[in-house]
């Protein structure tokens, strides 16, 4: 009886030890695998000349009300429209229950600056550049922005209002860190 339980014994020590070394050699794998990817894992991170991109400064003191000028930020253009008290009107007159992508004048430009609208350029149907930066460029039918390659027209505010694209054209962060000066990113 006194040798069973020995044996008991043993057997249980050879497991815990057996298991201790299966969890000691699977960490050590582990670490050994991450340390290993890191590097390649590591190059997917943005270059040093991507990150600089990261903020832009613009200045608009020149734009007059009325007018639009295209900046470049992280590759992409981006629209900077100094609006007329009109289209700021136009904008916020529109009831949103029925837009596509239901967002408030009031949520895509400053509260202290409305008159200022700042959106990434690209429509969000299949990435190509809307007219309506050009004061000859076509509008579309609410007075904002025009998708020429599948007929999606935005409004004063940059929202969606017909043709196939999903979603408003984006508001990236920006910020003014002047009177006239606007820090995009």
């Amino acid at each position: 009886m006194g040798k069973a339980k020995t044996d008991k014994k043993s057997k249980e020590h050879d497991e815990t030890r057996r298991d201790f070394l299966f969890l000691t050699a699977g960490a050590v794998g582990a670490i050994g695998t991450a340390r290993a990817l890191w590097p390649f894992i590591d190059s997917m991170n943005p270059a040093a000349d991507t990150l600089a991109l990261a903020t832009t400064e613009v200045d608009v003191g020149a734009v007059q009300e009325g007018q639009a000028i295209t900046i470049k930020w992280r590759g992409q253009p981006v629209f900077i429209r100094h609006r007329t008290k009109k289209e700021i009107e136009d904008a916020k007159a529109v009831d949103i229950s029925g837009l596509r992508d239901k967002q408030d004048d009031s949520e895509r430009v400053l509260e202290d600056k409305p008159q200022w609208l700042v959106m990434v350029g690209v429509c969000t149907h299949l990435g190509c550049v809307p007219l309506g930066q050009k004061e000859a460029d076509s509008k579309g039918d609410f007075g904002g922005w025009f998708c020429p390659c599948h007929g999606s027209h935005y409004d004063t505010s940059g929202r969606i209002r017909k043709g196939p694209a999903p979603k408003n054209l984006t508001v990236p962060p920006f910020e003014f860190i002047s009177d006239t000066t606007i820090k995009i990113g």
